[in-house]
Order: C-alpha cells, then sequence, then structure tokens
C-alpha cells in the first residue's frame, strides 16, 4: 500500500488544497516521508455534500448489507498486512504490538458492531396496535423505531490511532447506525489515517455503497474541524480528546442556528481510592498494580489513574516506598508528539510548584535520549492542601499521579465530594469494607461513568456492557457510552408513525416482522408477528 498524503473525498483520491506538512517519529523528531496535504474549505464541503447525498440512501440499507459492510471495513483492514502497524509504530513512537493489539481491537469492534446490529436490539422497536374500541377515547396505531440521525463528523484521537481514529469506535458506531461519516484524521499519524481510510474505501466499493459514505479529510484542527462542525448538513459530533478541543466543538455545535450533539469524550484525573485494609494486606501488590497503569502507553490514555486517595498509616508508607520502587525502574518514556510532551513537562513542573506538594517517586530520567521522550512521576499532597487548590484536580495528560493523604475517613470522603465528573473510579478494598462504605459508593457512583474493584481503569473492554463515558467534565453528555454496541444510541433519533399504512411501514415495524427482530408489541415483548 501506498501512501499519498491525499484527501479522500466522494470515493476519489484528490490533493489537498491548502498545503503540505509532514508528520514526525516522536521517538527521533525526525520527519517521515511522504509529504502529506490539507483539505481546503471547499474539498470540506465537497465531503459534507457527499455525504448528505448519500445519506438517505445508506439509511435506507438493511441491517443484513450494515452488517456485511463493517464485517468487509475489518477483513479490508486486516489485507493491509504489517505496513499497518508498522506505520503506527512510526508515527506514535509505540511498539509495533502495540499497534498489532490495536488492530485486532478495533477490527474486533467493527465484526462486534455486525452482529450487534443484525440482532435489531438498538433500534427498540415498540409497537401499540390500535383501540378503535377503547373508550372514552379510541387509540391509533403506534409504531416506534430508531433511524440514523443523518451525516456525522468523527475527529480521530492521538492516542489510539487505530481503536479511536478512522475505523474506531465512533465512526464503527455511527456507521452501524446507518450514517455517513466524515473523518477528521489526526496530524500525528497521517499515514495511518490514509492506510485506514484505503482500506474502508475499498469495502464501500465492495458493498456497492454510495461513495459519500466515507470520506477522510486532513488539517487544521481548528480550522478544518469547524468548518466540519458548523456545516448544517452535519448532524453530529464525535470526539475522543482535551477539554478544551471538545469544549471548542461543543460551543460550535451549540452556537449554529441547529444545534447538534457533540459527544466528546473529554479525559479525567479517575480517582483510586485506597482503602486502609486493602492497603494493609495488600500495599505492595497494590502499589505495583497502580504503577503498572500510571505507567501503561506512557500514561496516554484517558483513564489513566491521575489521582489515588487515602488514609494515611505505615500501609500507605509501604504503598508509597513500593509505588517509589516500581517507578525507578520505569524507563523513559516517548509522548505521541512534540505538543504532548511539552504540555505534560509544563503539567508536571506547575504541579511541583504548588503548597504542600512533594515528588514521592520517579521513573528514570530522560538522559540523552532523542524525540519527545518524558519521566514518569508521582507526588504527594496533604488533603487539607488538595481540597484548597482545584489546580491539583486537572489532568495532566501522561504518566503521573497525585496521591492524597487524608487524615481520616471523613477527609477521604470529602475528598471524593470535590471531585469533578471522571470517566472511572476505583476503589482498593476488601469485601468487608465494600460492606460498610455506602455512602462513599454512593457518592462515587454519582461521579463516575465505571466503578471499577480491586482492579485498575487502564483497559477498556470493547462488549455489551462497557460505560465509557461519564458525567461532564469526563464527556459533554454523561448519558451515552463512546466504547460498546450502546454507542450506536449517539447516532440514531426515535420515530414514531402514527396510522401509517401497513404496506408502507419500514420492514422492522411491519406485521410479518420480516427480519425476525425482538420488538415490544402491545407491552409484551415478541418475535413474533402482529396479528393485522
Amino acid at each position: 500500500m501506498m501512501i499519498t498524503g491525499q484527501q479522500l473525498i466522494n470515493g476519489q483520491w484528490v490533493q489537498g488544497e491548502a498545503g503540505q506538512y509532514q508528520a514526525v517519529n516522536p521517538a527521533t523528531a525526525a520527519f517521515i516521508e511522504p509529504v502529506m496535504s490539507y483539505a481546503s474549505k471547499a474539498q470540506v464541503h465537497q465531503a459534507v455534500a457527499a455525504a448528505a447525498e448519500a445519506a438517505p440512501l445508506y439509511a435506507a440499507t438493511s441491517l443484513e448489507q450494515r452488517a456485511e459492510f463493517l464485517e468487509l471495513c475489518a477483513d479490508e483492514i486486516m489485507a493491509l498486512g504489517d505496513v499497518l502497524p508498522e506505520r503506527v509504530a512510526l508515527e506514535t513512537g509505540y511498539p509495533k504490538a502495540r499497534g498489532e493489539g490495536e488492530r485486532a481491537r478495533t477490527v474486533n469492534q467493527l465484526r462486534l458492531f455486525a452482529s450487534s446490529i443484525r440482532s435489531g436490539e438498538y433500534l427498540n422497536i415498540r409497537i401499540d396496535t390500535a383501540l378503535p374500541d377503547r373508550q372514552p377515547l379510541p387509540r391509533p396505531d403506534l409504531r416506534y423505531t430508531n433511524q440514523p440521525i443523518g451525516p456525522v463528523v468523527v475527529f480521530g484521537a492521538s492516542n489510539f490511532p487505530l481503536a479511536f481514529s478512522v475505523a474506531g469506535g465512533d465512526t464503527a458506531a455511527a456507521l452501524a447506525a446507518g450514517c455517513p461519516v466524515i473523518v477528521k484524521g489526526h496530524n500525528s499519524h497521517p499515514g495511518t489515517c490514509e492506510l485506514v481510510a484505503q482500506a474502508l474505501h475499498k469495502a464501500v466499493q465492495k458493498a456497492g455503497l454510495p461513495a459519500g459514505v466515507f470520506s477522510l479529510i486532513m488539517g487544521s484542527g481548528r480550522e478544518v474541524g469547524s468548518e466540519l462542525v458548523v456545516a448544517p448538513e452535519v448532524k453530529a459530533v464525535g470526539f475522543t480528546g482535551s477539554l478544551a478541543g471538545g469544549m471548542a466543538l461543543f460551543q460550535l455545535a451549540n452556537n449554529r442556528p441547529e444545534p447538534i450533539p457533540v459527544f466528546a469524550e473529554m479525559g479525567s484525573v479517575n480517582p483510586v481510592v485506597l482503602l486502609p485494609e486493602a492497603l494493609e494486606q495488600n500495599a505492595e501488590t497494590i502499589a505495583t498494580g497502580f504503577v503498572g497503569s500510571l505507567t501503561l502507553g506512557v500514561g496516554q490514555f484517558c483513564v489513566n489513574p491521575g489521582v489515588a486517595v487515602a488514609i494515611h498509616s505505615p500501609a500507605l508508607d509501604r504503598f508509597c516506598a513500593a509505588a517509589s520502587a516500581a517507578l525507578a525502574k520505569v524507563p523513559a518514556g516517548v509522548m505521541l508528539n512534540e505538543g504532548i510532551a511539552a504540555a505534560y513537562q509544563k503539567g508536571t513542573a506547575h504541579l511541583s510548584e504548588q503548597a504542600g506538594v512533594e515528588l514521592v517517586g520517579s521513573g528514570e530520567a530522560v538522559g540523552d535520549k532523542a524525540g519527545f521522550c518524558t519521566q514518569a512521576k508521582l507526588f504527594k499532597v496533604t488533603a487539607e492542601a488538595f481540597l484548597a487548590n482545584p489546580h491539583l484536580q486537572e489532568e495532566v495528560f501522561g504518566h503521573v499521579s497525585v496521591l492524597v493523604s487524608c487524615v481520616d475517613e471523613a477527609q477521604l470522603l470529602a475528598v471524593v465530594r470535590t471531585l469533578k465528573g471522571q470517566l472511572t473510579g476505583t476503589l482498593q478494598a476488601t469485601a468487608a469494607e465494600l460492606a460498610t462504605q455506602a455512602e462513599l459508593i454512593s457518592v462515587l457512583r454519582q461521579k463516575v461513568g465505571r466503578l471499577v474493584v480491586n482492579n485498575f481503569p487502564t483497559g477498556v473492554e470493547v462488549c455489551d456492557a462497557m460505560m465509557h463515558g461519564g458525567p461532564f467534565p469526563a464527556a459533554t453528555d454523561a448519558r451515552f457510552t463512546s466504547v460498546g454496541t450502546a454507542s450506536i444510541a449517539r447516532f440514531v433519533r426515535p420515530i414514531c408513525f402514527q396510522n401509517y399504512p401497513a404496506e408502507l411501514l419500514p420492514p422492522e415495524l411491519q406485521n410479518a416482522n420480516p427480519w425476525a427482530l425482538p420488538r415490544l408489541v402491545n407491552g409484551v415483548k415478541t418475535s413474533a408477528a402482529v396479528e393485522a
């Protein structure tokens, strides 16, 4: 496969009209061939217009057609072979094995979504048949289903060049829902973006779908991204990234003449609460697991444990000593790009300057390593200082965490209460502690999208039961997940057909139930046909 640096617009690979740039290898700071191009505003509008034209045609496809298309996407990504994980490694500094693992996650996600939409569960079909003789008023025939929301813009994430990028979770969910997708690729890994887009383009062709079902645009996030979000044909946005980036898109979308939803997952500090009995019994084991979670992928995960909270005790001292020893063995890590590395250096320097903050452990020094390398760090602060300083709650993206030491259980609860919305919250606790911590658990449930017990937050399983989102500012809408099959719900909207001619109803609402889907009929869940 050849990387051309072009844009995919309405089924055609074209040179961008708004300038050129090159990706940078973060491990060496060297430029990577080839020269890439930026799309112009006119080209953005061409992609949007193609998506709008394709939208009604793609929405009219059957569940089976869409499922087969998703499986074709997975097959074509695998057909790229070693060139894909090798390019991922070159553009991200990740080892090749990471790219291979993320590719597997991506294709398995596509296949899971294919299986899910075949079941029709996401349609949430409800039928209440007419009751013409009901008194005092008759009931009309009412039939409810979900339909695609329309063209969706997806922003690729910096830290997941495959799983949250061109063919990642947002794209898979939108395509599964029946929505055309325009991906704004991430400029840190443009070659990876193009390779995956080539695979999806082949899948579109093999499935016989309209060319506008999928487009790839590269360019400035501020300029091209803004142009995509305000385009009137666009009906929803999927984003994974920073709070600043997500909120900028959210505000743009809400200031449109027709506001649209922005489903932004914006990260968090993912508190880990270490309860006393658990620490007393397993301080060293918990510390080792914590450091492993903290430094996985150089800490460049939205569920990285950026804050730990515990009550001061000899067991907590043991935890600190074990964590410090484990951190000392962690090599300096390569950050994804120069901007992320600079932000990490600035953020950790800012932490170290805050009143009451002390460094209790660090990884190996960067030394003379080339590229965008940084050192893992663990800070410690008293709960009193933490409660007095909102800056200590701010996420620093990377392998750094702040341990908050409390004097008692009441202060620990006070710290947890002050935390903002989070993607995850973790409890390291014994069974007895869990049974007696109803108030703490209740508070955490209000703060997080996923509550983890005696495990660590890194590792987001792609499955039916996953929730990856949370109260603001972790996400813009706490009701939705960006991972797992429930994420399809973001890109559909309900419609009700009242007294509609039976022969013109969508297949899933017809009396005969030709797709044999589960439906709620007059209050009863069934796959049986409705008697006329």
